[in-house]
């Protein structure tokens, strides 16, 4: 199995910054596309931005121009650095990540959830 665990999340004023990381473990062999998605309360989830491997990058309408995405490869982790916080993306973040594990000397793909990490931006 591949793990994700999310950190960086917590309180912040508006106007302020955060920085969330997602490290991911496991029989990983590759891990193609990653990306963070957030749930408000009582709304579906959404993405908020995506990462290929080769580190294209592609964001929500909403975010874009206050939120940067980036990877770490060698270390199969995935940041997003939020910057000009807005009460409205107060939300649960969750990060994802597909790509292939090795399962007794076979290559299988996966899709894998963090646990999520709580960001609320007072006003």
């Amino acid at each position: 199995q591949v793990q994700l665990v999310e950190s960086g999340g917590g309180l912040v004023q508006a106007g302020g910054s955060l920085r969330l990381s997602c490290a991911a473990s496991g029989s990983i062999f590759r891990i193609n596309d990653m990306a963070w998605y957030r749930q408000a309360p009582g709304k579906q989830r959404e993405l908020v931005a995506t990462i290929t491997s080769g580190g294209n990058t592609n964001y929500a309408t909403s975010v874009k121009g206050r939120f940067t995405i980036s990877r770490d490869n060698a270390k199969n982790t995935v940041y997003l650095q939020m910057n000009s916080l807005k009460p409205e993306d107060t939300a649960v973040y969750y990060c994802n990540a597909a790509g292939l594990r090795t399962v007794t000397f076979k290559k299988t793909p996966f899709d894998s959830w963090g646990q999520g990490t709580q960001v609320t931006v007072s006003s």
